[in-house]
């Protein structure tokens, strides 16, 4: 009988190797150290494949010259920065100096890339010499380049990212949006082209799936610009070797900062917005401060208790005259009081919301508090768009709100989680889109416990609530239940048990009674 021959993927066996660093190292590191080692393979790939491509052009004289890489999208390695030269060190006891004198080399020969290494990191961490070895054998196993059409750096970084939210658990992996999450809202508003915003970009997730959308919608990745605001130094550096390991350029600010209260993109104004910001976050400012911020211009100053409104706010400040914004909040926005209150009934009179979507439990890694897709559309009025796939022929949706529940949908994943399947994503995306068409009285129809298109007027005899059940028709599916039908079920189930539960006694009397125990 032919043994049977165990298949672990590249992701799988990457993730075995870095798990081996446990106990050296903490969980929360660890992801920086592997996918830091990843990126400068990649680097060390690309950079082998540009130079061969040059010898093969006869241009042995530019070799050593950054230009003719960089014009390629492709980093310029000098020697002690090539992997070759890393492994060749693997077993010497400085090897961490050497990695961390490596990135350093890469970010300062490669201005697109300032601000994106661990600086100084690999040495500081005490790393176990033979399980760091181990996992640097690993990785130089794997041929980044292989497959160039299935990305297989990209889907490692992705792998890891979630998988490491996932290992860190709750109130933490806060950089990590779920994908399939991310790719619903990339669906649903469709970045085809213009400028991106994610003003908590975390590991820049919510840009690398705007950029698949549209590579599957036959579209230029050179139509999008991307800008993001990080806070956490750690993250914003992540973020960084996430977009630049695919090749996407972008604009993060000058640091990692504050959106609040230091806005690295004062004057921005984007076509498109995705994010996913913290959720209920408190004390985001002090008492007095940020009161009279452009930003909240027209409507109450969001409170201090809790951020949700002011990133409302500060992506709505930030849409252009087209814009359009998906992002997830939790479902307490949608009816909070107080300012909160005052804040979202000027949304809705503004009429800037378009959908609102429920999202099922257990899709975050991080959190398990319910949460929500907002859409927020600048112009829901009657125009024609073309985009790379088709025409949009958008009817007049002024003064309308979709509503739409998904918490009977998704399938499990890592056992205690949900996630969308891809058929999911897309039914739902078109019947938001067949809802937005001139010709939604043949496409669209409200469905029971699933959608519901809402007027202003009625959001208004609803006190301004966002709540989808408060719209959306409720199937009281007690009132076609059969109550004789269902008594004779009872009984006949109670029966057995009681039966049971008679045979059940016997058995254990007879082996009390052999026992010379008689009950």
């Amino acid at each position: 009988m032919a043994k049977k021959v165990q298949t672990k993927s590249t992701e799988e066996i990457l993730w075995d190797s870095a798990n081996k660093l446990r106990g050296s190292v903490e969980p929360s590191e660890y992801k920086h150290v592997v996918l830091s080692l990843i990126f400068l393979k990649f680097a060390n790939d690309k950079f082998l494949k540009r130079r061969e491509e040059l010898r093969h052009e006869g241009k042995d004289a530019f070799l050593e010259i950054p230009e003719f890489y960089q014009a390629e999208n492709v980093f310029y390695l000098p020697e002690e920065s090539r992997w070759t030269y890393v492994m060749e060190q693997a077993k010497q006891e400085d090897i961490t100096l050497k990695i961390d004198s490596a990135l350093k080399t890469i970010e300062r020969t490669n201005k697109s890339l300032e601000g994106a290494l661990p600086d100084n990191y690999f040495s500081r961490l005490g790393l176990d010499q033979s399980k760091f070895s181990a996992l640097l054998d690993t990785i130089n196993n794997i041929d980044t380049l292989k497959d160039e059409s299935h990305d297989i750096v990209g889907r490692v970084y992705e792998y890891f990212l979630s998988k490491f939210a996932i290992a860190e658990g709750k109130g933490k992996g806060e950089f990590y949006t779920p994908k399939t999450i991310v790719n619903l809202i990339a669906e649903m508003i469709e970045p085809y082209k213009g400028k991106i915003y994610d003003p908590s970009c975390g590991s820049g997730g919510m840009f690398v799936q705007s950029l698949k959308f549209i590579e599957n919608h036959k579209g230029n990745k050179k139509d999008i610009s991307i800008y993001g605001q990080e806070l956490t130094n750690t993250t914003f550096k992540l973020a960084k070797m996430n977009l630049a390991i695919r090749g996407i350029s972008s604009n993060m600010g000058m640091k990692a900062a504050d959106t609040f209260s230091d806005d690295q993109h004062k004057d921005l104004k984007a076509d498109y917005i995705m994010a996913n910001p913290p959720f209920n976050l408190k004390d985001w400012r002090a008492e007095n401060e940020l009161m009279n911020d452009p930003r909240w211009a027209g409507y109450e100053v969001p409170p201090k208790s809790n951020a949700n409104y002011a990133w409302i706010l500060n992506m709505i400040s930030k849409l252009s005259q087209n814009g359009v914004a998906g992002f997830i909040l939790a479902n307490g926005a949608l009816s909070g009081g107080g300012e909160e209150y005052k804040i979202r009934k000027q949304i809705i009179e503004n009429d800037l919301v378009e959908a609102i979507l429920i999202l099922p439990q257990s899709m975050f890694y991080s959190t398990d508090i319910s949460v929500t897709i907002w859409i927020l559309n600048r112009n829901k009025s009657e125009r024609i768009v073309e985009v790379n796939d088709g025409i949009k022929n958008y009817r007049n949706r002024k003064g309308k709100v979709l509503f739409m529940d998904l918490r009977q949908k998704g399938e499990p994943f890592e056992k205690k989680f949900i996630q969308f399947g891809e058929e999911e994503i897309t039914d739902i995306a078109i019947h938001y889109h067949n809802w937005q068409q001139q010709n939604w009285r043949e496409t669209y129809q409200d469905i029971p416990e699933y959608s519901y298109s809402a007027s202003l007027e009625e959001m208004r005899k609803k006190d301004y609530s966002l709540v989808p059940s408060k719209y959306i028709e409720f199937v009281n599916r007690d009132e076609s239940l059969d109550y004789d039908e269902q008594m004779q079920s009872l009984q006949a189930e109670l029966k057995d048990l009681f039966q049971q539960e008679s045979k059940l006694k016997g058995e254990v009397s007879n082996v009390f009674k052999t026992l010379g125990y008689e009950l």
